[in-house]
């Protein structure tokens, strides 16, 4: 861990940042009269004339020049040209007492030892401070008692000014960390949704264009080969038909996709009843029927038609029976085929073969399972996920 006696205070503390505008406008009208009552009171009683006069102004202003500095160089945290102007500030305080400029000595002085509280170490803030604290006591000509109190109430001065510095860069750091995380917290959502839309338009789209390439390219194929268009015209008809119907599953399911990422879903048991009825299966729903969340219900939809269009593409002819299970804080769906009389078509070459994999994915990301494979004399695919 950093020590705090030799670690500099937080760049936020030292800089300007977080300070609302009223709070810099006071600060800045502070020390405009602060500057103009030490000049007026340097300068208009006389005390200096020609040279002298000159050479003082020249003074005032290479001790402003030097706090500036002073300020840039521990901001920039270079602890060695920081000392070095510390000295040049309290070589000019004593050269103003030495001129008889006394009241702007002792404003430097104390400047000087609060700003150092402020804006070093502790390990080279407290000595700086005594020093110009020490200055101070020693030509201060009030009694000793309120020189000694004086010079405690500047130094406590100095370290609450340099606590309330270091909160304020502690807040702003804090909320520029909440903010970078509120600003990776929305790229992320960002990218799950862009994931979410990714395996919508898979989902959705995939074995329906797939499909529809397998009996376009058929059609191809029996025209560049067909020497009587006419004599073929039925098949070629059969593949036509057979491609818009597939377009316009591929478009239902893109509408409905498009409805729920909008969350305009239709209940998951209607949707399967639909489904079931147009794929000649039978639907069983189990347990107490609610809402679900979108996700869940998308992944319910989406195995569904997965597990339906496999069966027409691998076993068609099957007997096929669909179960919604509704579980406290789950949903499971269970398609079961009882095999095939036919043989596999066309279609059971198209696609990328990775539906179930998607679908099995897709489970995984919301937490829950998918299983398939053999069972009895068909095939069966489970799904189950929270809801």
């Amino acid at each position: 861990m950093p020590n705090s006696w030799t670690t500099w205070p937080l760049r936020e503390s030292l800089s300007k940042e977080g300070l609302s505008e009223a709070r810099l406008w006071i600060g800045r009208g502070m020390r405009v009269l602060v500057i103009a009552g030490l000049l007026w009171t340097t300068f208009a009683g006389g005390a200096f004339t020609g040279w002298g006069l000159a050479a003082a102004a020249a003074g005032v202003v290479l001790s402003l020049a030097v706090f500036r500095g002073f300020f840039r160089m521990t901001l920039a945290r270079r602890m060695l040209p920081s000392i070095a102007l510390f000295a040049v500030l309290e070589a000019a305080a004593f050269g103003f007492h030495l001129a008889g400029a006394h009241l702007p000595a002792i404003v430097l002085w104390c400047a000087c030892a609060i700003t150092a509280m402020e804006r070093l170490p502790l390990s080279a803030a407290v000595p700086c401070s005594a020093v110009a604290l020490g200055a101070y006591a020693v030509v201060n000509t009030d009694n000793w008692l309120t020189t000694a109190v004086t010079t405690v109430g500047l130094g406590l001065a100095g370290y609450v000014i340099r606590l309330d510095a270091e909160a304020r860069g502690n807040a702003h750091r804090l909320l520029a960390q909440e903010r970078a995380a509120r600003k990776a917290e929305a790229e992320t959502a960002a990218l799950a949704e862009r994931g979410r839309i990714a395996r919508e338009i898979h989902d959705v789209l995939a074995h329906s264009l797939s499909a529809q390439l397998v009996h376009l390219e058929a059609a191809r194929q029996l025209i560049q080969r067909s020497t009587d268009l006419e004599a073929d015209r039925e098949q070629l008809l059969e593949r036509v038909v057979a491609c818009r119907g597939m377009a316009r599953e591929g478009l239902d399911g893109t509408r409905e996709a498009l409805s729920a990422l909008r969350g305009e879903m239709a209940p998951v048991e209607d949707f399967l009843r639909d489904l079931t009825a147009a794929e000649g299966a039978r639907l069983d729903v189990v347990g107490d029927q609610r809402a679900l969340p979108a996700e869940a219900g998308l992944a319910v939809r989406r195995v569904a038609q997965e597990a339906l269009t496999n069966v027409r593409k691998h076993a068609p002819g099957a007997r096929v029976s669909v179960r919604l299970e509704y579980a406290e804080g789950s949903v499971g769906l269970v398609v079961r085929d009882s095999g095939g009389r036919g043989k596999p078509g066309e279609l059971a070459r198209s696609g990328s073969g990775y539906g179930l994999l998607g679908m099995r994915e897709r489970a995984e990301l919301l937490g829950g399972t998918l299983e398939s494979g053999p069972d009895e004399e068909g095939f069966v695919v489970r799904l189950r996920v929270p809801a």
